[in-house]
């Protein structure tokens, strides 16, 4: 396959069409620097952050420690705001936009019922006419930025609302849509139904059109680009414990340059350093707790023998030393 031509918004040039895809408490400022190192991606968003903590911080919440370290890291950078209140919506895209954000994405996909549940992410599929209201307050908040959306399919099998939602975004100004090929009845079961995204890519004068979920490597990525008629792929969980796998997808599907999968030692210091730099944001209480999850996922994915011993370490000396027992054999996940 040829590289296509790079998706521009305003001034920012997106990268190749592997982006890496919001995931809260998960797409932080460690985590992004871990897949720079790994040869990067077209376009890094960052973890979800709730509007209604950006306008009203509070010292000790760790939205707010995340928060300070949005927009660090390699560009362009993404950040992705929620909230069902516009004029909170629109002081939050200033504010990121004051930060340095290169980009503002509207989440209207997250499943989470504490989100939902507050009427923002998904649940905002159910009224388009609020969900309008929001994406006007913030693209005129920020008419110097490109506002996008990520949405998914629907609300659930009876409200598959994506074209008119993403229809009614495109006559507001919204600059790319990402569409997760399912639900959010679904949350992630099942399997993604890239197809049903193609209702989105049919629109006529629709922005770049990015398809999302279930894209784990380099057939996943073809296939859904195929399905969907997208412009670009998303990569989520197939990057947890692979921060190299978005540059894996692109260099197989279009010859960029190949990320070099680290082995054995290699390995371990790559994790090590993942693991120091979330100690650095968070501190070593928070980010012990915050590291296990990513720990699990490098054991999971590159066959750490050692896994319940990563999981069990309760000191910074501990887990470095768990890290280098478990991985200095380890081959990378290809």
């Amino acid at each position: 396959m040829s590289l296509p031509e790079p998706i521009i918004l305003n001034d920012t040039q997106l990268g190749p069409p592997v982006f890496l895809a919001p995931m809260a408490g998960i797409t932080d400022l460690p985590f992004r620097r871990a897949v720079a190192r790994h040869g990067g991606a077209g376009l890094m968003v960052s973890e979800m952050v709730a509007s209604s903590e950006m306008v009203t911080p509070r010292p000790s919440n760790r939205a707010s420690v995340r928060a300070k370290a949005l927009i660090e890291g390699v560009l362009p950078v993404s950040v992705q705001i929620a909230g069902r209140e516009a004029g909170v919506m629109a002081e939050t895209a200033r504010i990121v936009a004051g930060m340095g954000a290169r980009i503002v994405d509207i989440n209207m996909g997250c499943p989470a019922k504490k989100v939902t549940g507050g009427l923002s992410g998904a649940a905002l599929m159910r009224d388009l006419d609020h969900a309008l209201g929001l994406i006007d307050a913030v693209v005129a908040a920020v008419p110097d930025l490109p506002v996008t959306l990520k949405m998914r399919l629907g609300w659930d099998a009876d409200c598959m609302n994506a074209p008119e939602l993403a229809a009614r975004a495109r006559d507001a100004g919204i600059r790319m849509l990402t569409v997760h090929g399912r639900t959010r009845a679904q949350f992630y079961t099942g399997s993604a139904d890239w197809s049903r995204i193609r209702a989105v890519a049919n629109l006529p004068g629709r922005p770049p059109l990015v398809a999302n979920g279930d894209v784990v490597d380099a057939a996943s990525a073809r296939e859904a680009l195929a399905q969907s008629g997208a412009d670009a792929v998303m990569v989520g969980r197939g990057a947890q414990g692979q921060p190299w796998k978005l540059a894996q997808i692109a260099h197989q599907l279009w010859g960029t340059p190949a990320p070099t999968i680290p082995q054995g030692g290699a390995l371990s210091d790559a994790i090590s350093q993942h693991y120091e730099d979330i100690l650095q944001l968070y501190g070593n209480e928070l980010g012990l707790r915050v590291a296990r999850k990513h720990l699990g996922w490098y054991a999971d994915a590159n066959g750490a023998p050692n896994r319940a011993e990563l999981m069990r370490a309760t000191s910074v000396q501990a887990t470095l030393a768990a890290i280098r027992a478990g991985f200095a054999d380890a081959q990378g996940a290809a």
